[in-house]
C-alpha cells in the first residue's frame, strides 16, 4: 500500500487547487482598470468604499432591496408577470438590473427613464445571454471545445464581448462550465464536454475573453454558471435533482468554477438543482462557506430564472417569504425575474428572518460592480450608436467566426478517402432538412443573430465550387415528422449525381435548456432517408448538425464519411464547404464520448475501475449482455485527411525531486496533407487508497505538422496534478506507481509506467 500524504484540516483542503491546470495561462491576460501602483489601488479602493457607504446611507430599505432585483424588459412580455418591468418599479428605485434587452437606443431609453424618475438615480446594470456570440454567431460552446484551441476560445469570447458591449450590454450569463456526461441533457450543448481538466482550461479562457478589458465599455462582466453540479441531473432531465458523493462533487464538478474564480470572474449564477437534497439557490455551504469564505470570491451571485420562488416548489420552504429569506441568507445577492426579493424582503426584515446587515452586504457587492463599470460617473458610457454601427459585421469578427467553425468540425469516418471531394465529381446531390437552412445552424441561444446573415451549406458549396460542378439540392424530409413524401425526389437527384452529401441532425431547439431527449438517434425519418439513399450505391457523406452526441450506430453503417459539424453559427456553410473540398484539413477532436446506444448513458472515458472489469469474457462482468463496453467514438477522437504516427515515446522511470516528469514523443505526418494534431497525455494511478479512474487527461498540446515531417512534442507532467479528493473533501497525493499514456485520443495510447517516490512539499494551495 502507498504511504498516504493527507491534509487533515478540511478547511485547508477545500481551498486547495481543485483540479490540475485550473490556473494555467492562455496567451492573453485579463486587462483591468486597476493598473496603477499598489498605493494608488488602495486609494481607489478607499474612494470606492467611501462613495458606496455614503450612497447606502441615503437609501431606504426598499431601495436597497431593489438593487438586488433583476427584471425582464417590458417588450419581452405579453402579459402581467412578476418579472415585468413597470414604471412604478423604476420610480421607486426598485430595479437593479434588466436582462435580455438589446440595442443602444432601447437601453438608453430605459436608463434615461430610470435616471429621470428614480429618487437616487442609481444606474441599471444590463445583462444578456451572450453565450456564443451576439450578432455574429460563433460555434456553440460544445462545438468550439472540440477545437482544443484555448487561444481561439479566448478570442471568440472577446469578440462577442466587443460586439455585445457596443450594443450597450454590460454583463453576460456565460460561460457555462458544467461538466456534462449525459447526452440526454439538452444543455450539454452550452458547455465544454465531459472532462474536468479540459473544462477548467476552457472556463479560464472564456472568462478572460469576455472580461478582456474589464471595467471598460468594450468588455463584458462574465458569469460562471450553474453553481453547482447542474450538469449531472437524474436521467438527464433538466432541472432534476443531483445526488453524488462529496468526492465526485469536489473532483469532477467544482474545479471549473474554481478556475473561473482564479481567472477573475465577477459574478456567479446559482443552479436550479438541489445537491444531495439542498437546493443550490438556498445552499449556504455552497454560496457562502465554499465560494466566499474558502475560495475568496468577491463578486456577487445571481439566481437563475425564477430560481428563488422555485425553493417553494422544491418544498424546502412553506411560502414565498421564506424562499426569499432563505436565498438571501444563504448568500444569493440578486433575484432574477420572479420579483420575490422586492415583494418579500422588507417584511422579512420586520419579522426578523433577515437582517439589514445581510441586505447591506449584498447591496454593496452589486453597487461595487456598477461603480467599477463607471456607471455612476456616466450611466450612458456603454451607449454609443456610432460604435454600435461600426462594430456590426466587422471583418475581423467574420474571420474569427470562420476559423472557429473550421476548427470545431470533427471528422468521424472517412472510408476509402471519400473526403475531400474528388476532382472527378461533377454533380452533387445535396439532401436533407439542413442542406439549405440558415436558421437552425445558429443553434440555441442565438442572441441577436439574424438568419439572413447565415451561410447555409448549399450557399457555401455553391460559392466554393462555382459553375463547374452542379449541385442538386432537395430537402428529402423534415426534422421530426414521419412523412416520406420527399424520398422520391431525393432518390432521383441521388441517382443522377456522382456523390450524395446528406445534411442531417437536430433543430436548434432540440438541445438547450429544457430540451432533454430520451432517444438520441436522428429525429423523424432522417435515418430512413439515409438508408434509402444508400441503396443507390453512390458514396454517402453525412454532415451532422446537432447540439449533443447522437447515437450514430446506424448512421455509421450507411455512411462512407461522417462530419460532425455541430451548430457552427454565421459562417457554417463556408467552413463546411472548405472541409468538403479539402481547402482545410479537419483537426477537431471530440470532447464528449459518443455512445453506441442510449443504454450506455451516462458514458465517459474516465470511468472508475470495477472488481469485475467489462473486458472479461463469458463471465459475470461489468457489462451489458447485449452491447460491448465501448463508445462508438471515444473522448479525444477525431480523424484527419492525413495520418500521424506516434513513436519514440520517452519519459524517465521516476519523477524528479521537484515532482516533475518530462515526457516526449515523435509524431510523423505520413499522409498527403499538412495538418494540426492534438497530442493528449493521460495518467492512471495504478494503486490508490480510493478507487480511481482508468485514466485521466492531464495535459495536451496542439501542434502543426507539415506533410512528410516529424515533430518532437515535449510535455512536462507535474506530480501535483495527480492527487484526488476524498469523501471528507480532503486532498490526497500518494507516492507509488502511475501509468503515463500519450496518443491521439483516449483509446489509442502508448504507455509507460513511472514511479512517484516523494511527495512535493509545495502542493497546490491556490486561494
Amino acid at each position: 500500500m502507498k504511504k498516504t500524504f493527507l491534509f487533515v484540516d478540511i478547511l485547508k483542503a477545500i481551498i486547495l487547487f481543485y483540479s490540475t491546470g485550473v490556473s494555467a495561462s492562455v496567451p492573453h491576460k485579463t486587462v483591468t482598470s486597476s493598473v496603477n501602483k499598489p498605493v494608488e489601488m488602495v486609494g481607489k479602493k478607499n474612494v470606492e468604499e467611501k462613495f458606496i457607504a455614503n450612497l447606502m446611507a441615503k437609501m431606504t430599505l426598499e431601495e436597497k432591496i431593489g438593487q438586488l432585483s433583476q427584471y425582464v424588459g417590458r417588450e419581452f412580455l405579453t402579459g402581467p408577470k412578476s418579472g415585468e418591468l413597470s414604471d412604478s418599479l423604476l420610480e421607486r428605485g426598485m430595479v437593479g438590473s434588466i436582462l435580455n434587452v438589446g440595442g443602444v437606443v432601447n437601453l438608453r431609453n430605459i436608463q434615461e427613464e430610470n435616471m429621470q424618475k428614480s429618487r437616487l438615480k442609481i444606474p441599471i446594470l444590463f445583462a444578456f445571454d451572450v453565450i456564443h456570440g451576439f450578432k455574429t454567431i460563433y460555434p456553440t460552446p460544445l462545438a468550439e471545445s472540440c477545437s482544443w484551441d484555448l487561444d481561439l476560445m479566448y478570442r471568440t469570447a472577446k469578440s462577442a464581448a466587443i460586439e455585445a458591449s457596443a450594443s450597450g450590454i454590460q454583463w453576460t450569463f456565460a460561460p457555462m462550465v458544467d461538466i456534462a456526461r449525459d447526452a440526454r441533457w439538452g444543455r450539454i450543448v452550452e458547455g465544454a464536454g465531459e472532462d474536468t481538466y479540459l473544462g477548467c482550461k476552457i472556463a479560464e479562457a472564456r472568462v478572460k475573453g469576455f472580461q478582456w478589458n474589464l471595467w471598460h465599455p468594450n468588455a463584458l462582466i462574465a458569469c460562471a454558471k450553474h453553481f453547482a453540479a447542474y450538469g449531472a441531473p437524474q436521467a438527464g432531465r433538466d432541472y432534476a435533482p443531483v445526488d453524488m458523493s462529496n468526492a465526485t462533487l469536489a473532483e469532477v464538478y467544482l474545479p471549473p468554477f474554481k478556475a473561473c474564480v482564479d481567472a477573475g470572474v465577477q459574478t456567479f449564477m446559482a443552479s436550479f438543482n438541489d445537491i444531495n437534497g439542498i437546493p443550490a439557490t438556498g445552499n449556504k455551504w455552497l454560496l457562502t462557506e465554499l465560494l466566499r469564505n474558502r475560495w475568496h470570491f468577491k463578486g456577487f451571485v445571481v439566481s437563475d430564472w425564477n430560481g428563488v420562488i422555485q425553493l417553494k416548489t422544491q418544498a424546502v420552504v412553506e411560502d414565498e417569504n421564506d424562499a426569499a429569506a432563505l436565498a438571501l441568507n444563504s448568500g444569493l445577492d440578486m433575484d432574477m425575474t420572479d420579483g420575490l426579493f422586492n415583494a418579500c424582503l422588507a417584511n422579512a426584515v420586520q419579522n426578523g428572518s433577515v437582517s439589514v446587515s445581510t441586505i447591506d452586504v449584498a447591496v454593496k457587492r452589486v453597487l461595487s460592480i456598477k461603480y467599477r463599470l463607471g456607471l455612476f460617473d456616466n450611466p450612458y458610457r456603454f451607449f454609443n450608436t456610432e460604435r454600435e454601427r461600426k462594430v456590426v459585421k466587422n471583418a475581423e469578427r467574420m474571420q474569427i467566426a470562420k476559423e472557429a467553425a473550421l476548427k470545431s468540425i470533427v471528422l468521424l469516418k472517412n472510408e476509402n478517402k471519400t473526403l475531400p471531394l474528388s476532382k472527378s465529381v461533377k454533380k452533387i446531390a445535396l439532401i436533407g432538412p439542413l442542406a439549405d437552412n440558415q436558421s437552425e445552424v445558429m443553434g440555441s441561444w442565438k442572441a441577436c443573430g439574424d438568419e439572413k446573415d447565415v451561410i447555409s451549406v448549399y450557399c457555401g458549396l455553391k460559392s466554393k465550387l462555382g459553375t463547374g460542378i452542379k449541385i442538386l439540392c432537395v430537402q428529402g424530409c423534415d426534422f421530426s415528422d414521419r412523412s416520406k413524401q420527399g424520398f422520391a425526389e431525393a432518390m432521383k437527384v441521388a441517382q443522377e449525381s456522382d456523390i450524395v452529401i446528406a445534411v442531417l441532425g437536430e433543430k436548434a431547439l432540440m438541445s438547450g435548456e429544457s430540451r432533454s431527449r430520451a432517444f438520441l438517434s436522428l429525429p423523424g425519418v432522417q435515418q430512413q432517408l439515409l438508408d434509402t439513399l444508400k441503396t443507390t450505391g453512390k458514396p454517402i457523406v453525412t454532415v451532422l448538425m446537432n447540439g449533443r452526441p447522437l447515437v450514430l450506430s446506424e448512421v455509421e453503417k450507411a455512411s462512407d464519411a461522417i462530419l460532425e459539424t455541430w451548430f457552427l453559427g454565421t459562417l457554417a456553410g463556408n467552413a463546411i464547404a472548405d472541409i468538403l473540398v479539402g481547402d482545410y484539413n479537419p483537426s477537431g477532436k471530440l470532447t464528449t464520448s459518443f455512445p453506441r446506444a442510449e443504454g450506455q448513458i451516462p458514458n465517459y472515458y474516465n470511468y472508475k475501475r470495477s472488481g469485475r472489469p467489462g473486458n472479461m469474457e463469458k463471465t459475470s462482468t461489468m457489462r451489458h449482455i447485449d452491447l460491448r463496453n465501448e463508445n462508438l467514438y471515444p473522448f479525444g477522437y477525431g480523424l484527419s485527411y492525413t495520418q500521424y504516427r506516434y513513436d519514440n515515446f520517452v519519459c524517465p522511470k521516476t519523477f524528479d525531486d521537484k515532482g516533475k516528469l518530462p515526457v516526449s514523443v515523435n509524431i510523423t505526418n505520413t499522409g498527403e496533407y499538412d495538418g494540426e494534431e492534438t497530442v493528449q497525455l493521460y495518467v492512471s494511478d495504478l494503486v490508490a487508497t480510493m478507487v480511481r479512474p482508468e485514466k485521466e487527461l492531464k495535459q495536451f498540446k496542439k501542434v502543426f505538422i507539415p506533410r512528410g515531417q516529424t515533430v518532437r512534442v515535449d510535455i512536462e507532467l507535474d506530480a501535483r496534478e495527480l492527487g484526488y479528493w476524498t469523501n471528507d473533501m480532503e486532498y490526497k497525493l500518494e507516492p507509488g506507481d502511475f501509468a503515463v499514456m500519450i496518443g491521439p485520443n483516449s483509446r489509442d495510447l502508448l504507455c509507460k509506467n513511472v514511479t512517484l517516490k516523494t511527495i512535493p512539499v509545495d502542493l497546490p494551495n491556490k486561494q
